[in-house]
């Protein structure tokens, strides 16, 4: 039966000198995707896809270099957007806050762009087995993770993922999808791991 397994992996660190800004990786982080790419190199992946932005692209092109062969597609959808335009009642003033700070046009283009998303990675492809890894931001791996659990909408907020962690879903027709791994980072010493939580966050 047809299969598809998803590994997704959020973008190494950022460079910190410009955390606004459309900017590359840090050395950590270049540390990280290389160590990602290590961890990947015997898991007969497919195809590699990454975001535009430029700290998802220095991360795919680094987990690339040892998967030797494996294509690289830059794909708009699986960039840095909001996945859903949430209702912020109810929820923790730092979750509310981080809402509010989307414009109209944000609220109805994330969204879209997160179904095309999910159109084409999170279904059981027509036919054969089909590996790829996905280079994304924590907000659509969030929402994946959420889709597959079939959870309320507003579940795909509080998940706080790690640079370069690793998670892992699998798509098949027998049955639900089955999460196997969530933000796993294994492949990482602990001077490499963060908290997976941003640095303005209050508890």
């Amino acid at each position: 039966m047809p299969s598809r397994l998803l590994f997704l992996a959020r973008h190494g660190e950022q460079d910190e000198a410009e955390v606004e800004g459309n900017t590359g990786l840090s050395a950590r982080g270049r540390r990280q995707a290389a160590l990602l790419g290590e961890r990947l190199r015997g898991a007969r992946i497919d195809a590699v896809h990454h975001g535009p932005l430029l700290r998802a692209a220095e991360t795919a092109e680094l987990v690339v270099a040892a998967l030797p062969g494996v294509p690289v597609h830059c794909s708009d959808s699986v960039g840095d957007h909001l996945p859903h335009d949430t209702d912020p009642t109810g929820l923790p003033p730092a979750y509310a806050g981080m809402l509010a700070g989307y414009d109209a046009a944000e609220r109805v283009d994330g969204p879209r762009r997160t179904a095309e998303a999910v159109a084409r990675f999170a279904a059981v492809p027509a036919e054969g087995d089909v590996r790829e890894l996905v280079v994304t931001h924590s907000f659509l791996i969030a929402w994946l993770v959420r889709h597959a659990l079939d959870a309320p909408e507003r579940r795909w907020l509080g998940l706080g993922l790690h640079n370069a962690g690793l998670t892992v879903i699998r798509f098949g027709a027998g049955g639900p999808p089955n999460l196997i791994a969530v933000n796993d980072v294994a492949h990482l010493p602990p001077e490499l791991r963060g908290t997976g939580m941003p640095p303005d966050f209050v508890f």
